[in-house]
Order: structure tokens, then sequence, then C-alpha cells
């Protein structure tokens, strides 16, 4: 049976590409109830766990903090998801819980087999738990993503990838890792922005790179985010790095090239020669811990 239920023609040849959502039936399957969230929570290594925490106001992207589970039981941060304002992030569960790499697995065993053109790799399933209400801030991945909603209502605005919502210069610093993947918001933007409201059974998936934003309503939500990279995507981000360098070394004012062109490829040359000689210095900001989950209370937090 396929995990996704509506494949047409037309989405499997724009399958990456564009903007699409699907129907699938992975809501409906116990792992996902409250002993089986519980259950996983207990397995993940908790020195990867993500337990983050953001204020109200879409546009103030600077309240998103990052905290500690402790020695909570897995039963116990999920009551802190329903009582409190927390995001917690299973990042590439795949690579830590068996059941959840057969699942990765069964994914994309069925994009391939829909979508056979799309030749897929570094792939990270991730589980999400997150409060109701909660939001993650206007930002943009690097590999191609996939959103599954499994618990819970969520809205979620995709962008377009061009000027005004995100700029080469912001793409460049991104991919360079100098800085976070969480940049500038204005609200007047949502205008021209792809509305997606996921309920249980629907995934979006969105072009590579488009920034996005996602609030969460009014109740507990569970969902799966799967980031992957192919060939194409792969020389995308390859370029848009040598644009980097480039625009860093040279002064030059570089732009995207797509496809598989003599361009492209002239800067994939340079991106990897760039990276083997260590030409630029990540400086990726890692937010210190600011709380702790209070095991007494579900939801309060305490001064880390």
């Amino acid at each position: 049976m396929s995990v996704i239920t509506d494949w047409t023609a037309e989405k499997a040849r724009a399958f990456t590409r564009e903007n699409l959502s699907f129907q699938h039936g992975l809501h409906e399957r116990p792992m996902f109830t409250d002993e089986g969230l519980a259950d996983a929570l207990d397995r993940y290594p908790r020195h990867a766990l993500g337990v983050f925490t953001m204020g109200q106001d879409p546009v103030a992207w600077d309240t998103w903090r990052r905290g500690m589970a402790g020695d909570l039981s897995g039963a116990q941060l999920l009551e802190a998801a329903k009582a409190g304002r927390i995001w917690l992030n299973l990042r590439a569960a795949n690579q830590h819980l068996p059941d959840y790499a057969a699942l990765s697995d069964e994914v994309f065993a069925d994009k391939a087999a829909h979508a056979p053109q799309v030749k897929t790799f570094k792939r990270d399933l991730g589980l999400l738990i997150s409060s109701a209400d909660a939001q993650v801030f206007y930002h943009l991945d690097v590999a191609l993503v996939s959103l599954w909603q499994i618990r819970g209502h969520k809205r979620v605005w995709v962008y377009p990838v061009a000027e005004p919502y995100v700029s080469d210069e912001t793409l460049e610093k991104i991919v360079l890792r100098e800085t976070a993947e969480q940049f500038g918001y204005r609200p007047e933007w949502d205008a021209g922005a792809e509305v997606h409201d996921l309920t249980p059974g629907r995934m979006v998936t969105w072009r590579q790179n488009a920034p996005h934003r996602i609030e969460n309503g009014p109740m507990l939500n569970v969902s799966l985010s799967i980031e992957f990279m192919t060939p194409a995507a792969l020389l995308r981000a390859n370029v848009i790095y040598a644009n980097g360098v480039l625009r860093r070394r040279l002064g030059a004012r570089p732009r995207v090239h797509a496809g598989f062109t003599p361009p492209a490829l002239a800067k994939l040359a340079v991106a990897r020669a760039a990276k083997a000689l260590n030409l630029q210095k990540p400086n990726p900001k890692v937010l210190p811990p600011t709380f702790r989950l209070d095991a007494e209370r579900p939801g309060t937090l305490l001064p880390a």
C-alpha cells in the first residue's frame, strides 16, 4: 500500500521542483499514540534532543530559545508539550530509532516507486512534537523538505525563492553556515505566500530554499519533517556556496545557475576546491540553553 495516497502523473513529474500537497496514511499508525511517542522520547538519545521555546510575535525570531530536558521521562516530556509552549525536535530519528529507520525506508521507497526520476540521499526523518499555538519562525532549509502532519492542525506559509523574501546574499550566508537559518520577516510578505492548512493525513513539500514559517493550532501537534538531497539539489547548494566564496574573495556579484549547465558545473568545482582548501570558516551560532523543563509542573520553564 502506498504511503502517499494521491499520487498523480503530474505530481510525480513536479516532485522536488514545485510546491505540492499530498495525502498520506501515517497518522493512523500506533507509533504516534501517546504511548508510542513517549516510548520514542525515552529511546532517542537525550543529548541529541532539541528542546525549544519561543515568543508569540512572528517577527521576533530572536525569541527562539534552547532549553534542556534533563532526566524527564518520555511521558513527562509529552506532558510538558501538552501543557506548555515548547517544540521538541527529534532530528534524524531514522539514524537513532530502528522503527523510524524502517519508516524512512518505506517513505523513500514509495517516492522512488512513483517518481523514479528523483534520486534521493542524505535522508533525515525528524519527529516534531510541539505545543498548542507554538510556532517556527521564518527560515529556509538548504535541503529539500517535506512536512507530514500526524496529529493536530498547523498552518504553513511558503514564500517564493526570490527578492524580497530572500536575497542571494542571505542564501549564501546560510549555505556557508555564517548565520542561522532564521532571518528577518515582514508580515506584508504573507500576501505573496502559499498557505497550507495541515490536518492529520496531509503533507506539503516545497521548492528547495523556499522561506517558510509555521504556526500550530490550539492543540498538541505531531509532525514528521523529512529532509533529503537529490543530485540537482546538491548541485544548487554547491553553486550557492561557490557564489558566496566568489563574492567574498573576488568581490563578484554572481547569480544562481539552475540545472546541470557548464557555469553550474564550474561552480561545483569552485565549491569543492574552496572546501578542500578550507577557505571559508563556518561560524554557526549555537544557542546556549537558557531554561530547563520542570519535572514537577509540566510545561513550566525554569532557569537553566
